[in-house]
């Protein structure tokens, strides 16, 4: 018996939580689990909470059935929290979370720390959908179960690229397969197919990209003034710091863009040895080793410079 079967004796009502602006990991590991419940566990009552998803997950069963308005007097009795790293990636949840009865942290971040009352954290899993397949009964597994966590697996792995790939991950993603799943469609609709808007944001992000540290860094930058020019948002520029981080000679690509004067969302990707998480941390961000993000206030000078900083630190080390 998993810790979740544990988890879930007796309980009739039950929150899944994300972590803000979900992704495709995060959406899929708390569709998932509600899917999973549906099937294995029809007797309780759950409701996924997240922000506005992206419309190319439209496709995930109960996708349709997110709330999006956050209920702030409800005691659940269980709150599930999956890919969130620490109670403020909660976002407005953590008022959920703060009320619930008794709570239950899924993740694989290596800076998770272990916030709710029990935790299964796996910093060496690809995916937070890799941790929670191993919670499951793989015979209670439906088509639609499958669909969540492989659409997780591939985007935390880059298409099973990035180095968090094991062996296990793959083994994982075959099973997932064996349930029926149009995987190639999943892979090319919600990982690579772009609008043509999302190529013109890319290709500007390219086009005025530079590279520094003698060419082991690359950087590009999208302000508030080109995003309203393109008519893009924040989900449109998925895909662009992976695209620059296969720039040939560059160990890091970093790409922002600002939401609002001065501001700047950060991402950091690695190809091979350098730990952006150690990066994003020192500026209060989060992730992976190589893949992480933070906020960072300043002009784009002075952002770029902190960076290099700590960047050339680990590059010479």
């Amino acid at each position: 018996m998993s810790i979740l079967d544990q988890k879930l004796n007796g309980v009739k009502e039950v929150a899944i939580l994300g972590h803000v602006r979900p992704d495709g990991d995060c959406l899929g590991s708390c569709l998932g689990m509600w899917n999973y419940l549906k099937t294995a566990y029809p007797q309780v009552e759950a409701q996924v909470f997240l922000e506005e998803i992206p419309a190319k997950f439209g496709y995930l069963n109960g996708s349709g059935q997110i709330r999006t308005v956050f209920a702030q007097e409800v005691s659940y009795d269980l709150c599930i929290c999956i890919d969130s790293s620490d109670k403020e990636r909660l976002g407005e949840g953590q008022g959920i979370f703060g009320l619930a009865k008794d709570t239950l942290c899924i993740d694989h971040h290596i800076t998770n720390e272990g916030f709710a009352a029990s935790n299964v954290i796996d910093p060496g899993a690809s995916s937070s959908c890799e941790v929670l397949y191993g919670l499951l009964d793989d015979s209670m597994i439906t088509k639609e179960t499958a669909e969540c966590l492989y659409t997780g697996i591939i985007h935390d792995t880059g298409v099973f690229k990035y180095s968090s790939t094991s062996a296990k991950t793959m083994g994982i993603a075959g099973k997932l397969m064996e349930k029926g799943i149009d995987f190639s469609a999943i892979i090319d609709e919600s990982f690579y197919e772009k609008t043509y808007l999302q190529n013109q944001i890319l290709g500007r992000a390219l086009f005025e990209s530079v590279t520094f540290l003698e060419g082991r860094c690359i950087f590009s930058v999208i302000r508030l003034k080109d995003m309203r020019f393109y008519g893009v948002s924040s989900q449109d520029l998925d895909g662009i710091v992976e695209q620059m981080r296969v720039t040939k000679g560059v160990e890091c690509a970093i790409f922002l863009y600002e939401i609002q004067s001065q501001v700047f969302k950060v991402s950091l990707r690695s190809k091979r040895f350098l730990d952006v998480s150690k990066v994003a941390a020192y500026f209060g961000g989060g992730g992976h080793v190589r893949a992480a993000g933070c906020t960072m206030s300043g002009s784009l000078y002075d952002v770029i410079n902190n960076l290099s900083a700590h960047i050339e630190k680990q590059l010479e080390g």
